[in-house]
């Protein structure tokens, strides 16, 4: 087992948790006005989905100490790494930019990118379960 990946992995997510409430908190007070409606959903689909990555990096770590972690949850957790990137980093710059007055609307191809991360780490993890508790 790849020790130090998870223990990084876990400070990864908590670091992840930490810029989900700032992000957050910064759309509901900050933001709110400054934004239309439809940025603000988009600001906060990225935090949703990043909290729900964070924690499932959380699981993986507790998992990789728990169980036998392999290359299946190390994948899992790269994947969630990239896919938090991707997919919550694009969606937080899209939202803004009607206040950062950055249009970079190119960075909206990899949201999906993002997604088919998540995608996959989710697919690894269940293959890893699947392998782990069929023995």
């Amino acid at each position: 087992m790849n020790e130090q990946f998870f223990r990084r992995l876990v400070g990864f997510a908590a670091i992840s948790g930490a810029i989900g409430v700032i992000i957050g908190a910064f759309g509901a007070h900050s933001l709110k006005s400054r934004i239309p409606p439809e940025s603000m959903e988009v600001l906060k689909t990225g935090v949703q989905y990043l909290f729900i990555h964070a924690l499932a990096c959380v699981l993986i770590g507790v998992l990789a100490r728990t169980v036998n972690g392999d290359r299946m949850l190390k994948f899992s957790g790269m994947s969630f790494i990239a896919g938090i990137i991707l997919f919550s980093g694009s969606l937080f710059i899209l939202s803004t930019k009607d206040v950062t007055g950055i249009d970079i609307s190119a960075i909206g191809l990899v949201t999906p990118l993002g997604g088919l991360c998540f995608m996959a780490g989710w697919i690894c993890l269940a293959t890893w379960g699947i392998r782990t508790y069929k023995k």
